[in-house]
Formats: C-alpha cells, structure tokens, sequence
C-alpha cells in the first residue's frame, strides 16, 4: 500500500508506461502527472526490466542490515538479564554497547520488565493487564464489583475547564474546593451499574451504599447477590460485612496491588470521567451532579458496549414487569 503522500499507486504508474508506450515523451508526462522526470524514467526502467510486477509497491526494509546486533550479542544481552536482572543502563556498561540498542532488544526477544519480576528469584510475579485472563461469571448477581472514584468538586460558576487555564476564579489553594466521592457497584455478567455522589468514603457511607445498591439491582431483576468484590480499603473489609451478611453475600478482595483484578469497575470510573464528569463543562457541582443519574439510565439501557456484543446491560437481564 502507498504512504499518504504519494504521488502514484500502482495504476498511475501503470498509466505512466501506457503513456511512453503510446508514443508520449517523458518530460510530457512528467508534468502531466504532477512528478519528476527521473520519477517518470525510474518506473518505465522498472516496467522494461520486471513488467508489471515491478510495479507494485516494495518493503523500505533494507537488503541488509550491516549495524544490526548480531544473534550472538542479543543472546549474550538476554543472559545477561536473566541472570543479573539488571536493567538496559548496567548491561550496555558491561557490554560496551549503547543502552538504547540494549532496550530495543530485550523488547524483540519480548522479555518482561523488571517490576514484573520477583527481585530474588527473577520469576514473573505480576501479570500485566494485556496478558490477564479476562473472565465473566455466568448469571447475574454471582459476583458484584465495588469501587469509588474521587473528584474534585467544581467551584460556583466553573473552573478552568469552563474558563480556560489561568483565567479561572483563585481557589483556595489550602482548604480547595473539596471532593466528590463517586461510590459504584457494577455487576459482573450483565455489567448493569449503578452508582452515587457521597461526601466521603467512611465505613457507614459504604455500608449504606451497599444496601441502596443491592435494592436497586433487586428492582432490575438481580434479586441475589452471591460474591461482593472490593479492593482491601479498611472501609470494605471491615465496614460492609453486616451488610453482605445481610444479603446473603461472601466478600472477596482483590489481590494488594492488583486493581486490574477488580476492572469492571475500574473501567466503569473510566467511562464516568470521559463520557459524564468530563464530557462537558459544568459551571457547578450541583450541575454535574444532576446529569448523573440521567447517564446511568442510558448507561443501562441504551449505550453499546463490546463486551456485551454492542448491547447495553439491560439486554441481559430479565424484565421485571
């Protein structure tokens, strides 16, 4: 395929040897296809030797590449690693070689980074989020997700997001405006969400959540909440075990470090940034606040999402009238 910018595909060269073959000098078809002359002889030399063939387009990749690391170096770059688990800086020292060249090799031969290794034993230790097995529980209510996302509350008449940078009314730089605790409970199979604004994220905040989320689920047809999956915060390990005790719920926790492991609801607070806290400027928090509930009921009922097969959550539970 030709880059964006130029000037001839396959058929314009094409066009070029059907010229010169019909008698047209090059200079004439040089300025009636807008290139140069030696662009022109270049293709018609190509034609004469290969045919149409030497058309096509070719790989920029050269023949060969004399500076490439050769096989040997990179195997003595990748023992190296294994066996010092040091990083691209103290191998290129040791190697007499440039750190970059280093990086980019490791890189090649796909060799993890260093934080995701055991210091002392050099075994994999923390899975990254593109090599995580994804999962989905098989009937809705089996496992929830809890989370809650923080957010600076808007100041009365907006804040730089409405007025720009450097021209937004002085804050209190030592007290701030506060923030807004987005409390969300989202549930595994059908990814129905459902989430509120609190003024904290105490334990008898989140315990109250919990039930006001659970009678809410209970209204859209989950009925029964089997697991509760949270991060390690003191608030959900201690705080909410009456209420799962409640519901008839086992707690499960999330690995310490390990956010990924509870990521539907870490991409739920994503979603709420882009699509409701930041898809528009709000010159109040009290204006922000109120579109909250209207984008979760499009959330649910409306908005498409991949893992769902471009149906909204609602599609996967049952009506309840």
């Amino acid at each position: 395929m030709s880059h964006r910018n130029a000037r001839t595909t396959f058929h314009g060269r094409l066009l070029i040897v059907r010229r010169y073959q019909a008698g047209w000098p090059k200079a004439h078809i040089a300025k009636a296809m807008g290139v140069s002359r030696k662009c022109v002889h270049t293709w018609i030399s190509r034609f004469e030797t290969e045919g149409e063939d030497g058309l096509h387009d070719r790989s920029s990749r050269p023949h060969t590449s004399p500076s490439r690391v050769r096989p040997s170096v990179e195997n003595q770059i990748v023992a190296w690693r294994k066996r010092h688990r040091c990083g691209p800086d103290e191998i290129a020292a040791k190697l007499g070689m440039c750190p970059r060249t280093v990086s980019r090799v490791l890189n090649r031969r796909q060799m993890p980074h260093l934080r995701e290794l055991d210091p002392m034993t050099g075994q994999l230790i923390r899975a990254s989020k593109t090599t995580a097995v994804r999962y989905e529980r098989s009937r809705p209510g089996e496992l929830v997700h809890m989370d809650v996302k923080k957010l600076g509350r808007i100041p009365a008449g907006g804040g730089w997001r409405a007025h720009g940078r450097g021209r937004a009314p002085d804050r209190d730089r030592k007290n701030g405006h506060g923030f807004d605790y987005i409390h969300s409970l989202v549930d595994d199979y059908s990814r129905l969400a459902y989430s509120e604004i609190l003024p904290d994220e105490k334990g008898a905040t989140c315990a109250g959540f919990l039930r006001r989320a659970a009678h809410h689920f209970r209204a859209h047809g989950i009925t029964t909440i089997e697991e509760v999956m949270t991060d390690n915060a003191w608030a959900y390990r201690y705080s909410i075990r009456d209420v799962c005790a409640e519901l008839g719920a086992r707690q499960v926790f999330i690995k310490p470090h390990c956010p990924w492991q509870n990521g539907k609801v870490e991409r739920l607070n994503r979603t709420l940034q882009t699509e409701w806290a930041y898809k528009r400027v709000f010159t109040s928090n009290a204006q922000r606040a109120q579109a909250l509930a209207p984008w979760l009921h499009y959330y649910n009922t409306q908005r498409r999402h991949s893992a769902l097969g471009g149906l909204p959550p609602i599609s996967r539970l049952t009506p309840t009238s």
